[in-house]
């Protein structure tokens, strides 16, 4: 079966190229500094919204994948996340990848624009600091580093760089030999529970892992999760968030599926 996180990441460095050639690092590094500049408000916490919140929901913007093909191509940015936001989300992820997931940055531009001020994940494959400065012009709070596509230190530079653009971080791991990772203390520890060469997915994989990371960070599972019960069971296992897309994107209403995940999980068992 072919790698498809390998493929990706060789993909994202040819597209990186292409940016580069239309906004050159030095200029998009000066539009980001005086876009702090000019900013009074830091951008809304994810740690802090997962940790305070009662259902801990990162409700993904997800308009297609690699292994499912198009979700909801008609997907609005203007128009979902804000409906997660009505309907009980802690934060949303939005998926900026083009190639393989339909995404885009404008697409976070499009929900800060129609009125989101819950945390936003920027969900890509990030391998370059300049990916840091599109995650922070377009608005998000929050960046996904992901432990399969880089070294231990591109991952430290990378997350260094984060924080000082403002950003917290995401670190997502997926199996035991990438727990080194978690040494960095980044905000927030990802478990994905799909293999992202194969995409096969277990939330098992959560489970295994909770104990391995630091009692008291702030612990998101990712990916796999349809049930209200599990996200119960995942609590008690020591996790703050769930980033869930899938589930909801498939349905007519997105937002409605939402909150009637909440409800559920909600009721006593």
């Amino acid at each position: 079966m072919r790698d498809i996180l390998e493929e990706i990441v060789a993909h994202k460095r040819l597209e990186l190229e292409q940016f580069k050639q239309q906004v050159s690092p030095r200029q998009l590094y000066a539009q980001v500094e005086r876009q702090m500049a000019e900013s009074t408000a830091p951008m809304p916490s994810m740690r802090q919204a997962l940790l305070t919140s009662e259902t801990g929901i990162i409700a993904e913007f997800k308009r297609k994948s690699p292994s499912k093909g198009w979700i909801k191509e008609e997907g609005r940015a203007d128009i979902i996340p804000l409906d997660y936001q009505k309907n009980g989300a802690s934060a949303v992820s939005i998926l900026t990848d083009t190639q393989y997931f339909g995404g885009s940055d404008s697409y976070i531009i499009e929900a800060r624009r129609s009125g989101v001020t819950l945390p936003v994940l920027y969900k890509n494959f990030v391998v370059d600091e300049y990916q840091l400065f599109q995650a922070r012009k377009c608005g998000a709070s929050a960046v996904l580093l992901i432990a399969a596509c880089l070294k231990l230190d591109e991952c430290k530079m990378l997350l260094h760089t984060a924080h000082e653009l403002g950003l917290e971080v995401l670190l997502e791991m997926h199996s035991e030999h990438e727990l080194d990772y978690a040494d960095l203390q980044p905000d927030l520890y990802g478990v994905n529970n799909r293999d992202l060469g194969t995409f096969v997915t277990k939330v098992e994989n959560s489970y295994r892992l909770a104990s391995r990371l630091p009692q008291e960070g702030c612990k998101v599972s990712e990916s796999g999760i349809s049930n209200p019960s599990v996200v119960a069971d995942l609590r008690l296992a020591g996790f703050s968030g769930f980033l869930i897309g899938e589930c909801f994107m498939k349905e007519p209403k997105p937002g409605d599926a939402l909150a009637a995940f909440i409800r559920e999980a909600k009721e006593p068992r």
